[in-house]
């Protein structure tokens, strides 16, 4: 059962503006929260991420999303990196500030869940308990050499990567062999999905993002 009140509130960003959250809550209570953000292009009002929301409440995940400045202000161009990871800090603030959660994973659907890890690896924002990626964007699309992963070793907590086998941005098989490098990292694969993650195997890609958060929350 998902208690969506459609609850919201403010996210002030210091000295750059606000932005607004929305609470997805689970019933009943969850033990541990999920922060996520949008990809490039898209606002936190987007089909898929509203649908991971409610889906991941249903499954006993408290779920808050958000909107980058960019994004709240009806500007097409992502902020620069300095204020899109000032904006995660902001969020990540304000959840702990208005929730009151204890256990906290964060990530997001592409860009959003990249500029979460570089936050993460950064080391100075404590107790974040564990990363989830949607569609992780490894590299640009058609130059799989200009990689986006080097600071990835540097983040301690668990990762989770949920890739489709057609993601231009970075196949299944890429992530897999990054995995390497990243003894904390688990991979779930998502067949034939690209880098929209539209498949008729979201479900048992969201049944592995619930389990990976509850175990990470004990």
């Amino acid at each position: 059962m998902v208690r969506q009140s459609n609850a919201s509130f403010a996210i002030p960003v210091e000295d750059l503006g606000e932005t607004r959250a929305s609470v997805y809550r689970a019933a009943p209570p969850a033990p541990a929260t999920l922060v996520l953000a949008h990809g490039a292009g898209a606002p936190q009002t987007h089909p898929f991420l509203v649908d991971v929301a409610g889906r991941l409440a249903a499954r006993g995940v408290d779920v808050v999303t958000f909107d980058f400045l960019y994004m709240r202000a009806g500007r097409k161009l992502p902020d620069r990196p300095a204020v899109l990871e000032a904006t995660w800090r902001a969020a990540i603030a304000a959840v702990r500030a208005e929730l009151g959660v204890r256990r906290l994973a964060i990530g997001g659907k592409s860009m959003g869940g990249r500029i979460a890890s570089h936050v993460a690896a950064a080391g100075d924002v404590p107790d974040i308990d564990a990363l989830v990626f949607f569609g992780y964007p490894l590299h640009p699309m058609g130059k799989p050499k200009v990689r986006r992963d080097a600071h990835l070793p540097a983040v301690r907590c668990p990762m989770l990567f949920v890739q489709g086998t057609r993601d231009a941005l970075g196949e299944a098989r890429e992530i897999r062999a990054l995995l390497r490098r990243l003894p904390t990292a688990t991979l779930h694969v998502v067949e034939g999905a690209d880098h929209s993650l539209k498949s008729k195997h979201l479900d048992a890609a969201l049944d592995a993002v619930a389990d990976f958060l509850h175990r990470s929350s004990r």
